[in-house]
């Protein structure tokens, strides 16, 4: 499983990302070497240690293993499991900061938890050397500058090189930076350490499929990997299901699927992977029906949230966007009342790529745009900020479609000033892809090419690039960005619009 995270946060190994000019003073994740800690806090003698290398302060060796076992349910996609057993932590230990901290970032993935963040930070001067690191990196990652948090991974890592659990940890936050090939280094780095360690293995099929040149057939090998060391277990196939889906094998990605149901009847991921898969097979009915299985089985409110909205698009395949909208329109209106700040993100924005006109897309963005202003509940500020910069980048390529080039630069000194104050590597990359729909828009294919290759995991900037490549008799290039557009093959809002939409059917993109 892997449902990615639609706001994400950001790190970069030093030595292969230059920085433009206006970001010099970002930081960023350096390659693992030997050199001093620099604790910025004084910090209390170790009593034990996480998984027998990393000091603790802690006494409670109760604690210890809990926390031992949330790290381990969180490596391995068990959110729901790591969340109890960090929550058990702070029981048997209430002044384990790394508890809380692990709590918090856990809790990212499914509905964020300000109390425990707000916990850890306080805690924070009660923990032992290099623990102290990885209470800084897990609470600044969920914070609106991640400037404490890189530094601290960096520390850790330059401290902890064949640290598993460390390399996958700084893994998981570059692949979530969209920075798939830099990922695929740490993991690796930790199969060295562990050949068997199956969060690693499995991140990889992810990495390879969705990297800048995919290889699906590494990707499936890792996958396969994974699933041999963890034969009885579901995960490992609703992983071979998803990738196989985006690589094109529908008939495979149907049947790991219905493996992983096999071991596990009530997994939800599997369950609503199969109308995910059915969609793009264009087998509609099916889809529906897979998704009114999930949605029976789905037993939190974000599931089923996500389970309708996913079946309400399906609407817009069969080529019946009005009810689509309205659909989307209700379930707006039901996560406002739940406020469920990430999901109604996610709704609201794919009502604003299928809006009918380009006036009615503003106006949903606009309203985004002010929902996103301060604070959101059941978002972190890391997230609030990607959320916020994808709906600039949005209102820019929207602007520029229509040659009002004026709107389209205001919103993009929004998305300078915003990459500038977060120093986060993912709203940089949307606010270099949204000068490139500028760009492309004055004429300037170049620019706009070089401006859009750095953010190659949007389909729609995808797109964008096809045609400026194009444009500039490129056709390798051109070509390589059709592949690139290929494997992001995931029945979504964007990718619908990218790839399906009678606009993109006109230009010739359609993969």
């Amino acid at each position: 499983m892997n449902r990615l995270l639609p706001l994400r946060n950001a790190l970069v190994l030093a030595s292969l990302l230059a920085a433009p000019a206006w970001a010099q003073q970002s930081a960023h994740i350096e390659e693992a070497k030997a050199r001093p800690a620099k604790p910025a806090v004084k910090v209390m003698p170790a009593s034990q240690k996480l998984f027998g290398t990393l000091g603790i302060a802690s006494k409670s060796v109760e604690a210890r293993e809990n926390l031992e076992m949330a790290l381990e349910q969180y490596e391995n996609a068990g959110f729901d499991e790591a969340i109890m057993h960090a929550q058990r932590a702070t029981e048997k230990d209430p002044n384990f900061a790394l508890a809380y901290a692990v709590w918090s970032f856990v809790a990212r993935r499914t509905v964020p938890a300000p109390e425990a963040l707000q916990k850890a930070k306080t805690l924070k001067t009660r923990c032992a050397g290099d623990e102290c690191l990885l209470v800084q990196f897990l609470t600044g990652a969920q914070e609106a500058n991640v400037i404490p948090a890189i530094t601290a991974m960096n520390d850790l890592l330059a401290r902890r090189p064949k640290d598993k659990h460390v390399l996958y940890l700084a893994g998981e936050w570059l692949f979530f930076q969209q920075d798939f090939e830099r990922a695929a280094k740490l993991w690796s780095a930790s199969l060295d350490v562990d050949p068997n360690f199956p969060p690693a293995l499995n991140m990889l099929g992810y990495s390879y499929v969705e990297a800048l040149e995919p290889d699906p057939q590494k990707a499936v090998g890792y996958l396969r990997r994974y699933a041999d060391v963890l034969p009885d277990q579901p995960n490992p196939q609703d992983s071979l299901g998803e990738v196989l889906r985006m690589a094109g094998d529908d008939s495979g990605s149907l049947a790991h699927y219905a493996e992983a149901l096999r071991i596990a009847p009530t997994y939800v991921t599997s369950q609503y992977g199969r109308g995910d898969t059915y969609t793009m097979m264009g087998n509609y009915g099916s889809a529906r029906s897979e998704y009114e299985k999930a949605l029976k089985m789905a037993n939190n409110p974000e599931d089923k949230l996500h389970i309708e909205f996913q079946s309400a698009l399906v609407h817009f395949w069969e080529g019946d966007s009005g009810t689509g909208r309205q659909e989307l329109a209700t379930l707006s209106t039901k996560s406002a009342a739940e406020k469920n700040a990430a999901e109604q993100f996610e709704i609201d924005y794919a009502r604003a790529l299928l809006a009918p006109d380009a006036e009615s897309e503003q106006q949903i963005l606009l309203g985004l745009e002010n929902s996103l202003a301060a604070s959101a509940p059941g978002m972190t500020e890391a997230q609030r900020n990607a959320a916020l910069a994808s709906v600039w980048r949005e209102e820019v390529r929207v602007h520029a479609a229509s040659n009002d080039a004026k709107a389209a630069q205001s919103d993009l000194d929004k998305l300078a000033k915003l990459a500038a104050d977060s120093r986060d590597l993912l709203v940089e990359s949307y606010y270099e892809s949204g000068r490139g729909f500028l760009s492309a828009a004055k004429g300037d294919f170049a620019k706009a090419a070089e401006q859009l290759a750095a953010d190659l995991h949007a389909p729609l900037t995808v797109r964008q690039l096809v045609l400026v490549e194009r444009k500039l008799g490129d056709t390798p290039a051109a070509e390589k960005a059709l592949l690139r557009l290929k494997y992001l093959r995931t029945p979504t809002a964007e990718w619908y619009v990218a790839t399906q939409a009678n606009r993109s059917n006109a230009e010739g993109v359609k993969p």
